[in-house]
């Protein structure tokens, strides 16, 4: 990478921490520049080929504001790379290494008009939300056309039609197809049926083969990876008054029909991942991720014709999911289990291929305690692209060159040095009926326990179908505030997804009480293992946490000083089944959204708090924020913040990031009673 990170902000401020009766701890608070800065280098990829490097770089002269997508060819590196900044309008966010010397780009620009009911949120009157669009250029990145374009007339089409299939994007890609030199699998939305239709597309004519068109009920699930041919699909069929079944369908090459597998369907409500991953060429059986057998995830082997799995698992943990197998996708070793995935604290893999794992090991032993993720590799393993992070250390980006020598691409934040960055721990707590809840625990720097107590958050994710993994904390939140002295439980509250079904269900309807409580009892534990002392914990969450903490404000004799609620959402009446794109997501959690609803309890408003959303949040309007905040404002300290132009997800504009992360630091110094001062 020719272009170097120029640092700003070099004068980092020392500030001490001096609690009563104990040593001072003197730390870096990494500021807020440092985090809200474009990465250096993010969104790596090799072709498929091995011979382009494709990546986002902070656009020179942009002062680490803006992106910039660039391109190196393998075999001549000291060239540098070919570089083109985002426009005015659409900003890059994305990028891939394709294969016939292609480049795919993911943009977005903001854009307000009506809705008309279309896309996220599904909103009426006057909205201002994103318009999303995938790029196709080549290397040399002289010319940038619509990804996948719709080559058909568009006949019929209103402009007001035309621009909601822009806001939901018409086309993705689906499959690499990494053998064949040209083809890749995408779907794309048929702008007069509304229905998507998966092809096999040429990258060097635009050429299209229909390969499956998918509607309401049907969706593809395995295609072959050598020829594209769908092998498996899926289909929803009702069951009885509001009940669904997920059958899976499995192409009998006998007959040519898809036949559906009783042992892999399952009720919508029963919440078993059953996933086809793969397909093994000698026995003929397909890989299956499934918790059936077990309250995590294993990876088991289905014989299509005995329409049984095999006794044991191919892959299993005593803890942990099985989060993946790894399938070879060069000709030396295309299809081949060349490795696992465990989703344990970090996602941690396991190679069984000898090749994989010799080269593996040597990089885990280079990098000691960090994480290597091998990201891709030609055919005779001379070159391969790798990662390495830890929760120290911002993902840094590495080209292994011939087996011997290492090129360094560059690291996300290089100024955010490993020693700013406290210890990170993963632990577990028993809430108060009994049940275990995983959860991360980052401290300040330095901190040792004889130090005495410190400030605390408590940070629940959002979702609340999701999880926080262990390693570098890619939204920044969680070491600026471990850099101002707080300590931040991440608590894996029940309701939380990838740890267990048991965990995962136990949130069902469980909206502000039993998912309260436990992180309720995630504050207590801080308090009993001397880590924090009453009344010094906060909460701090985002979407489904912003939730929690304006939960928390309204519940009567909760343990925290103050909440901090970003794009929250306040109400569940009006939430309903509105907030998401995807019919089964709706079907399956929309009537999970139960519970103790804040806006009904605003009476009972207790604590400061600090909420803010940005304007151009499609997924929880701001209307949460506001209505919630004029309820309380008369009964607590309060404080709301519409932010210009910030969407619900990251990436934000640097400017998002300097605003929200001052609100932050301003209200937990001077809005939150007994805070790190």
């Amino acid at each position: 990478m020719t272009q170097r990170p120029t640092l700003l902000g070099r004068t980092l401020a020392l500030i001490a921490l001096a609690l009563s009766g104990h040593a001072v701890l003197a730390r870096e608070a990494i500021p807020a520049e440092s985090i809200a800065r474009v990465p250096a280098i993010q969104s790596v990829s090799m072709s498929a080929d091995g011979k382009n490097l494709v990546a986002l770089i902070a656009a020179p002269g942009s002062d680490y504001q803006e992106t910039a997508l660039a391109t190196w060819d393998l075999s001549n590196m000291d060239r540098g790379p070919t570089i083109t900044p985002s426009g005015d309008r659409m900003r890059f966010i994305a990028a891939s290494a394709m294969k016939a010397d292609r480049v795919l780009v993911l943009a977005r620009q903001e854009w307000s008009g009506r809705l008309g009911g279309c896309g996220e949120g599904r909103g009426n009157g006057m909205t201002r939300t994103f318009v999303t669009k995938t790029y196709l250029t080549d290397i040399a990145q002289k010319k940038f056309e619509e990804a996948f374009a719709d080559n058909t007339r568009r006949f019929g089409i209103s402009p007001a039609l035309q621009r909601c299939l822009e806001l939901a994007g018409t086309a993705s890609l689906v499959h690499t197809l990494p053998l064949d030199p040209d083809n890749v699998i995408v779907s794309q939305l048929n702008e007069l049926t509304l229905s998507a239709g998966f092809y096999k597309y040429n990258l060097r004519n635009g050429e299209t083969e229909l390969l499956f068109r998918a509607n309401g009920r049907n969706s593809p699930g395995l295609f072959n990876p050598r020829t594209g041919a769908l092998m498996t699909q899926s289909r929803l069929e009702p069951d009885g008054s509001g009940e669904y079944v997920q059958q899976t369908l499995i192409l009998n090459p006998e007959t040519g029909e898809f036949d559906i597998h009783e042992p892999l369907s399952r009720k919508l409500t029963e919440r078993h991942t059953v996933n086809i991953v793969g397909y093994d060429e000698d026995s003929g059986k397909y890989y299956v991720l499934t918790d059936l057998f077990s309250d995590r995830v294993e990876a088991r082997l289905y014989d299509p014709t005995k329409r049984a799995f095999d006794d044991e698992a191919l892959v299993a943990h005593p803890k942990f999911s099985i989060g993946g197998l790894i399938l070879g996708s060069r000709k030396s070793n295309f299809n081949r289990v060349l490795g696992f995935v465990v989703d344990g604290p970090e996602p941690e893999v396991t190679y069984v291929d000898p090749d994989m794992k010799g080269i593996h090991d040597a990089l885990k032993k280079a990098f000691p305690g960090q994480g290597v993720d091998i990201n891709g590799y030609n055919d005779d393993l001379s070159s391969v692209l790798f990662t390495t992070e830890s929760a120290s250390n911002a993902p840094a980006y590495h080209l292994l060159q011939d087996r011997k020598k290492v090129l360094n691409l560059g690291s996300q934040r290089p100024w955010i040095k490993p020693e700013m960055i406290g210890e990170q721990r993963w632990v577990t707590y028993r809430a108060r009926d009994g049940m275990e809840i995983p959860a991360i625990l980052d401290l300040p720097v330095g901190w040792k326990k004889e130090d005495g107590p410190v400030p605390a958050i408590v940070h629940p994710h959002g979702g609340p179908w999701a999880r926080d993994y262990a390693g570098w904390d890619r939204s920044g939140w969680v070491p600026f505030l471990t850099s101002r002295g707080y300590a931040v439980l991440r608590p894996q509250y029940r309701g939380s997804s990838g740890l267990g079904r048991e965990l995962w269900m136990a949130g069902d309807a469980e909206w502000g009480q039993a998912m309260q409580d436990d992180l309720d009892d995630g504050a207590a534990w801080l308090v009993e293992q001397g880590i924090a002392q009453k009344p010094r914990v906060s909460i701090f969450g985002y979407s489904y946490g912003g939730f929690a903490a304006t939960a928390a404000s309204v519940r009567p004799n909760g343990p925290f000083n103050c909440a901090i609620a970003g794009a929250p959402v306040t109400d569940l009446g009006r939430l309903g089944t509105s907030w998401s794109d995807n019919r089964i997501q709706r079907i399956l959690q929309g009537r999970t959204v139960k519970g103790m609803d804040p806006m009904k309890n605003t009476d009972k408003a207790n604590i400061p708090i600090l909420l803010y959303v940005g304007d151009r949040d499609v997924r929880t309007p701001s209307f949460h924020a506001k209505d919630f905040y004029d309820a309380v404002k008369d009964r607590t300290k309060a404080r709301f913040e519409l932010i210009p132009d910030m969407p619900h997800s990251m990436p934000w504009y640097y400017r998002h990031h300097m605003k929200t992360l001052g609100l932050i630091q301003d209200f937990l110094d001077n809005g939150c009673p007994h805070g790190a001062s």
